[in-house]
């Protein structure tokens, strides 16, 4: 069974974005390749525990287990050794990725406290969007109990097609992600 947002793409987004477009081929439309999750933890260093912890989180976030990412270069001023693990990331892609937008356009965002809208600042040329969120624990799948430090993370929107930042824009915003005005 596919996602019921990658349904509502394939039957009503993009034909809208064709005609709204002038696309002649349905293969030109934007569409969406993956959705990168990127949490940092640079407590690792000090106590390996917490990233052990937030892998845990992220992987119950996303339903994936994430991968552990490891700093290139030391810098000295943050006690940081090349090689240490200081981060965590996960990459979604095919039904597990719309299941993933459909709950955060419509469940975790509205849970924002004083939410007026996501910026549209956001944007690079090519028409990708990297939402940056403060607190983990607007997912509802965290038990917000055991959560023993609040921590950010940033999420890609990685846009196929898209030529222009309105596309990757209007892509986003037909698939129901809240901007600001």
């Amino acid at each position: 069974m596919t996602a019921r947002l990658k349904e509502r793409y394939l039957k009503a987004i993009a034909p809208e974005m064709m005609t709204q477009f002038g696309y002649k081929n349905v293969m030109e439309t934007p569409k969406l390749e993956k959705i990168i999750l990127n949490m940092g933890v640079g407590d690792a260093i000090g106590d390996p525990r917490m990233l052990e912890m937030a892998v845990a989180e992220l992987g119950l976030i996303t339903g994936q287990k994430p991968s552990i990412r490891t700093a290139r270069k030391s810098i000295s001023n943050f006690k940081l050794r090349a090689g240490a693990k200081i981060a965590c990331m996960v990459t979604l892609r095919g039904d597990r990725m719309y299941e993933f937008i459909d709950r955060l356009f419509n469940v975790a965002i509205p849970r924002i406290r004083d939410f007026r809208g996501v910026p549209q600042k956001g944007f690079d040329q090519a028409g990708n969007y990297t939402l940056g969120l403060k607190e983990q624990t607007i997912f509802p799948e965290l038990n917000i109990d055991k959560i023993t430090r609040v921590r950010g993370m940033n999420i890609t929107f990685v846009i196929k097609n898209a030529k222009t930042a309105d596309q990757g824009r209007e892509l986003l915003r037909k698939l129901g992600m809240p901007f600001a005005n």
